[in-house]
């Protein structure tokens, strides 16, 4: 099986005032003659370590079941530093989604082969990274034209968001949930109840009119059953 490779790249952040890590993931079939679709990934080291999104992709690409795609992973450095750049309550929310949308894009643009226009460009994310994936893809629609939405954190923020979408027709949305995610341990907060947000997140997505998949698959909030489903989610977006 070819395997593509990742670029770990350095990046000085102005939003965020600190050294980033991108992990750059650049598909076996490479090659700077070829225009590439990009996802962007938060926790990205995540997405390769538990996700093998780089094995998907080359599976797919070897299968010709794919057009070209490279995934740009941003890892998360501690647990209190992920939820306050992608809990909407974080005090680095705004400036995390403004270090993805005005510094990481850009650089991407600037140094590999990319479309450079929204719907060349989606976000993924599990958990906390799903919501920090909406947000940003609804507050910037010309940037990112997909969202893979893994079991997302739903508050009344977020729903209000997807209410108040300026574009829904422009942004597709992939949107999973489990079906045993009733009882989240979350770091902070206690136990919640994820299910019965999304489930609301669901109907305001069909009632809005958003290109939209949902499924609730047999399971609780945990990479053995969001592994399997980053496969469907890789072959439902970028599927020829």
């Amino acid at each position: 099986m070819k395997q593509g490779k990742i670029h770990d790249v350095q990046f000085y952040s102005e939003a965020l005032q600190e050294e980033m890590e991108l992990l750059i993931y650049l598909p076996y079939n490479y090659s700077p003659l070829y225009k590439y679709s990009v996802l962007f990934a938060s926790d990205g080291k995540d997405y390769f370590q538990y996700g093998r999104i780089g094995k998907v992709i080359d599976e797919y690409l070897d299968q010709e079941e794919i057009e070209n795609v490279m995934v740009v992973g941003i890892p998360y450095k501690s647990v209190s530093e992920r939820r306050r750049m992608y809990h909407p309550d974080g005090d680095r929310q705004k400036d995390y989604i403004r270090f993805l949308v005005h510094e990481v894009v850009p650089y991407i643009d600037e140094h590999y082969p990319t479309y450079q226009v929204g719907g060349g460009r989606g976000l993924i994310g599990d958990s906390l990274a799903a919501t920090v994936s909406l947000q940003a893809a609804l507050q910037y629609p010309n940037c990112f034209g997909n969202v893979i939405l893994q079991s997302p954190y739903v508050d009344q923020r977020l729903l209000d968001s997807v209410e108040n979408a300026k574009s829904p027709s422009g942004l597709s949305v992939y949107h999973v949930i489990g079906t045993e995610e009733t009882e989240v341990a979350t770091t902070v907060d206690g136990k919640q109840d994820f299910l019965t947000p999304n489930r609301e997140l669901n109907k305001l997505f069909e009632n809005r009119g958003f290109p939209y998949f949902y499924d609730e698959f047999k399971g609780e909030h945990t990479w053995k059953y969001w592994q399997p489903d980053v496969r469907r989610a890789i072959q439902m977006v970028y599927g020829q």
